[in-house]
């Protein structure tokens, strides 16, 4: 007697969730903006939306698919893994873009989540998934970058009557990336002086607190994304604080695991370091193609191929990370290795870009210039910070030689 197969209902459930996403997309994505570059995801300051741009981001946001994969119960998508991929699929089918971003979304929630109170994530978690607060980063400080550990920041418990148990902030961070436009902070501050790693707290910190005060600094790329961040008898409830007082280096370098992860392009900012015109259709249109249509320069040729295969090499090797990050509940230090990984070749292409287009890609501004070639030069120069940002890449290669490789420092 033959046997009847049993239908897949997991394929069947996931062609429903397709056809799902595809008539929700069909209806809420504006036909304005697609094949647009995602204007919400600028790292300067916040810039005013359009009505279809604003809509959009409602839309994505009441949703929760900025964040599809987040428990639904604070504002996330509540989807599995298969089905925030056929999301993805079909986002980029329709031409359709994350309007759902920042450090909220790439560091902070993700943390939260794991370490947070119940009060805590119902408090932080909706506003981030709908793109409603804006978060910057409290680590580094002046003689506490490389050695993050020595931070000096000083969180003293206090207590009065308006505010209850709090603390009082003082201390210096630098390198606060949007810092200027942020609505909250997440900080590493010191509440024991005797112990360097154990006396480490994880605070949030409202950036319109009395005593916060911020300082954009300049770049050579001609923009100020970063600020100097100063705390003067800052008040903030111990309510404020996430996980315990002395957990804090824990929470923070898992934190950083999921900066990592970001930074190398493996989450919303993989735009940032792959976007743009092709480097082919950029050697063609500055260099000139052969009787063949192939870019005429044959070593140029060569190396934009070759590039372009690491690019392939490495984006089919994050989204493997990225599964097998969900899959242990969090990413790893192999972050460490996507991180400078993904500097390098955002280095690179920069790189080519500028040698392809010659004098015309060092522009920096008057006539003789296109807009796109102005930023060009731009983009070449905000390239640098990628391996210093985030953690160094000898930062990183410590922590592969550590973590990975098994190997210790010679006393």
């Amino acid at each position: 007697m033959a046997t009847v197969a049993e239908p897949d209902t997991r394929a069947d459930s996931i062609e429903a969730f397709r056809a799902e996403a595809r008539d929700w997309l069909a209806a809420n994505f504006p036909a304005s903006l697609k094949g647009k570059d995602n204007g919400l995801s600028a790292l300067e300051g916040p810039t005013e939306l359009s009505a279809d741009e604003a809509a959009w981001k409602q839309a994505m946001g009441e949703k929760g698919w900025g964040v599809p994969t987040w428990p639904r119960e604070y504002g996330g998508g509540g989807l599995s893994r298969a089905e925030a991929r056929v999301l993805a699929e079909e986002m980029a089918r329709a031409g359709a873009w994350n309007p759902i971003g920042g450090m909220g979304v790439m560091m902070f929630g993700p943390t939260l989540l794991e370490y947070g109170s119940e009060e805590q994530k119902r408090e932080h978690i909706p506003a981030i998934a709908r793109g409603e607060v804006r978060w910057c980063q409290g680590y580094s400080e002046p003689n506490a970058g490389s050695d993050l550990a020595n931070l000096q920041t000083f969180a003293e418990g206090a207590f009065d009557e308006e505010w209850g148990d709090h603390y009082v902030v003082n201390g210096q961070k630098t390198w606060t990336s949007g810092g200027q436009w942020a609505d909250k902070c997440f900080a590493l501050v010191r509440t024991d002086k005797t112990n360097k790693h154990g006396g480490i707290s994880f605070l949030l910190i409202d950036m319109d607190s009395p005593g916060v005060e911020t300082r954009p600094i300049r770049l050579i790329s001609g923009s100020s994304p970063f600020c100097e961040t100063f705390f003067t008898d800052v008040k903030v409830p111990k309510a404020n604080r996430v996980g315990e007082e002395g957990q804090g280096w824990t929470i923070g370098k898992r934190l950083l695991q999921h900066e990592r992860q970001n930074l190398s392009g493996g989450g919303s900012s993989a735009s940032r370091f792959f976007a743009g015109k092709s480097l082919h259709d950029l050697a063609k249109e500055y260099r000139g193609v052969d009787a063949e249509g192939r870019i005429a320069d044959a070593d140029l040729r060569m190396r934009i191929v070759r590039h372009e295969m690491d690019v392939r090499a490495f984006m089919a090797t994050l989204r493997r990370a990225a599964l097998e990050a969900k899959a242990q509940a969090g990413p790893s230090a192999a972050s460490s290795i996507m991180k400078n990984v993904g500097a390098r070749i955002t280095q690179e292409r920069a790189e080519l870009a500028i040698e392809i287009m010659g004098m015309q890609g060092l522009g920096w501004e008057g006539e003789g210039f296109s807009a796109d070639e102005l930023a060009q030069t731009r983009t070449w120069l905000w390239g640098k910070a990628v391996s210093i940002y985030g953690g160094s890449s000898e930062i990183q290669n410590n922590i592969v030689a550590k973590r990975m490789l098994g190997m210790l420092d010679h006393q």
